[in-house]
C-alpha cells in the first residue's frame, strides 16, 4: 500500500507540470538501455543540471552506479555532491518545499517516474522545444508545455533559441538541385549558438532522456534477459507437456 501512494504522489506533480502539449508533433526517441555509455553520459548531464531541483527519491546512488558499471568512488566524487550522502542512499534533494514553492511557483517534482508518466519522445521534444520569452518570469517558454513554470538549465549549452518566422524546408527542385522553402510562423529557429552544436545537443538531451528512462524503470533490462529465458522454459516444457497429454487422451474415444 505504501509502495502504491508513493506512486500516486510521484506522478501527481508531474502530471500537474507537465500538461499541456497534446497536439505538438513529438519527434521519435528511439531509447536503448544497453547503451551503458549513453546512460553514463546521461547520469552526468542529470546530476549536473537537473538534480539541484529534481530528486530521484525512488533510486539509489548504488544501484545507479551498478547498473552503469560506475566505480563507487568515481560516483561518489564526481556524481554525488552532498557529502553527507552515502552510497546506498535514496537520490533526494536538500532543497526545501517551501523555499521551491517560493522560487518557482510550485514543487519541482520528483522525476524518478516522469519517463513513464510522460513518453520518451515528448521529454525528448520538450528538453529541445525552450524559446526567449520575456513576457515569462524565467525568461523562457516551451512549445510543448506552455507557460512552463522552469528555467532552461541547459540553455548554455543549446544557444538562443527563439519562435518567429523562419523558412522551412518544404521538398526538392529536381531542376535546380535546391531546397524549396516557404516562410513559416511559429517556427523554433537557433538566434545564436550555445558551447554545443545542435547536433552535441541534441545528442545531450538524447542520453539525457535515456537515463531517465532507465531510472524510471531499471529492471527493464533484466527484465527483458529473463524474459528470453522463460520463453525458452516454455518452448522445452511444451514438449513433454505435449506427449503427456497425447498419451492421456490415447485410449478416450
Amino acid at each position: 500500500m505504501k509502495k502504491l501512494f508513493a506512486l500516486i504522489a510521484a506522478i501527481i506533480p508531474a502530471v500537474a507540470m507537465a500538461a499541456g502539449g497534446g497536439n505538438i508533433h513529438l519527434d521519435e526517441h528511439r531509447t536503448d538501455l544497453h547503451d551503458t555509455a549513453s546512460l553514463q553520459r546521461g547520469a552526468q548531464t542529470y546530476m549536473n543540471y537537473c538534480m539541484g531541483c529534481h530528486s530521484l527519491e525512488h533510486a539509489r546512488y548504488n544501484r545507479i552506479a551498478r547498473d552503469l558499471d560506475i566505480p563507487e568512488e568515481l560516483m561518489m566524487d564526481n556524481l554525488v555532491f552532498d557529502t553527507d550522502k552515502k552510497f546506498g542512499a535514496l537520490a533526494t534533494i536538500a532543497m526545501q518545499t517551501e523555499d521551491s514553492k517560493k522560487w518557482f511557483g510550485a514543487t519541482p517534482p520528483d522525476l524518478t517516474l516522469v519517463a513513464r508518466v510522460r513518453r520518451p519522445d515528448w521529454l525528448y521534444t520538450y528538453l529541445r522545444s525552450f524559446y526567449e520569452d520575456p513576457s515569462r518570469p524565467w525568461g523562457v517558454n516551451n512549445v510543448v508545455f506552455k507557460d512552463v513554470g522552469m528555467p532552461h538549465v541547459l540553455a548554455d549549452l543549446q544557444g538562443r533559441q527563439l519562435k518567429g518566422t523562419a523558412p522551412v524546408a518544404v521538398g526538392f527542385d529536381t531542376l535546380t538541385g535546391q531546397e524549396i522553402t516557404e516562410e513559416h510562423e511559429g517556427v523554433l529557429y537557433l538566434e545564436e549558438q550555445g558551447s554545443l552544436s545542435p547536433e552535441e545537443y541534441d545528442k545531450l538531451v538524447y542520453d539525457l532522456v535515456n537515463f531517465m528512462v532507465y531510472v524510471a524503470e531499471p529492471i527493464a533490462v533484466e527484465r527483458e534477459r529473463l524474459g528470453w529465458w522463460v520463453l525458452l522454459f516454455l518452448a522445452i516444457f511444451f514438449i513433454p507437456v505435449y506427449m503427456l497429454n497425447k498419451e492421456y487422451w490415447r485410449d478416450i474415444k
